[in-house]
């Protein structure tokens, strides 16, 4: 009788250890997986980060973020080399990797579009593709780590910057011509948590400038908006905005997108004259799409011709 309860005990604890496996393996395999792409322009500057030369020696203490010019773009090519003769710019974090195989560290290419691009297609097909060269830069950088048989754990960022506060307003004159610009890569050494963009992340709302049908001009009394829109940016000089036109569905599709990106300009007017440079704006025409008001009604009309004011 004894030996029968036993049997039937140990078929018991087998049943709910194979429950309690499976319901592990479902926790594990449920875990939710962070994407590496950084959403959002960052609104960061070179110096904010600490630099190296080639005498360096790294420490994983000084919670730092070190920025190298390093064009991360290359790394497909180099680490063809089991032992590539890195540039200068990066040579100092690649031989103390290979001293320290077990450093920990954060890796983010950073990239940014030309700041003279103003279609917005454009600069969305642009960030995709900067997104797909920094991924096979990582992907290239990974396999060369697996060749040298690195055990460091690397955690991979991908971020877009505003270029203009990077290197600041007229940096970018030098460099005229790049669609999309290889910035360079942001790494920290270290396993505790630390955020690589130091930027305030504080959001601010603005309403929505309103403007009657079929009509792109500025009501007087929007001007209190205007004036504490731009005082804030006055306040806040790492911060950009964005301003989509919309309108409602009456009219060609031509008409309604020239009225809206009509409507955007009309606000970014009105900040250029209150001393927002014009290199903090960006307007986008966003024609009929996402009403907020029925377009069957005269109220609901009023409520879709607008611009949007977005802090970025």
């Amino acid at each position: 009788m004894k030996k029968i309860l036993s049997l039937i005990l140990i078929g018991l604890m087998t049943v709910g250890g194979g429950d309690a496996m499976a319901q592990n393996k479902k926790k594990k395999s449920s875990k939710k997986q962070t994407s590496m792409y950084v959403e959002g322009r960052q609104k960061i500057r070179e110096s904010d980060y600490a630099t190296f030369d080639k005498y360096t020696n790294f420490s994983t203490k000084d919670n730092n973020v070190y920025f190298c010019s390093f064009n991360y773009t290359d790394l497909p090519g180099l680490t063809v080399d089991p032992n590539p003769n890195w540039p200068e710019e990066i040579r100092p974090i690649m031989n103390y990797l290979e001293k320290v195989s077990r450093a920990t560290m954060t890796f983010c290419p950073i990239y940014a579009i030309n700041p003279e691009i103003t279609d917005h297609a454009q600069r969305e097909q642009l960030h995709k593709q900067a997104r797909e060269e920094a991924k096979a830069s990582i992907d290239a950088f990974n396999d060369w780590k697996a060749k040298k048989k690195m055990r460091n754990k690397t955690q991979y960022k991908v971020a877009e910057v505003d270029y203009r506060y990077f290197k600041g307003a007229n940096f970018y004159n030098e460099q005229r011509g790049d669609d999309i610009i290889h910035v360079g890569v942001l790494i920290y050494l270290g396993s505790k948590k630390n955020n690589i963009f130091s930027t305030d992340t504080t959001a601010h709302t603005f309403p929505d400038i309103k403007f009657f049908p079929n009509d792109a001009t500025i009501v007087e009394s929007w001007a209190p908006v205007l004036d504490d829109l731009a005082d804030y940016l006055k306040n806040n000089d790492r911060k950009g905005v964005l301003l989509s036109g919309y309108t409602d569905n009456q009219g060609t599709e031509a008409y309604i997108t020239g009225l809206a990106r009509q409507r955007a300009m009309e606000v970014k007017k009105a900040l250029l004259m209150r001393g927002i440079d014009a290199s903090r704006i960006e307007i986008i025409a966003k024609g009929d799409a996402d009403p907020i008001g029925d377009n069957s009604t005269y109220e609901g009309r009023i409520a879709n011709n607008r611009v949007n004011i977005k802090i970025q």
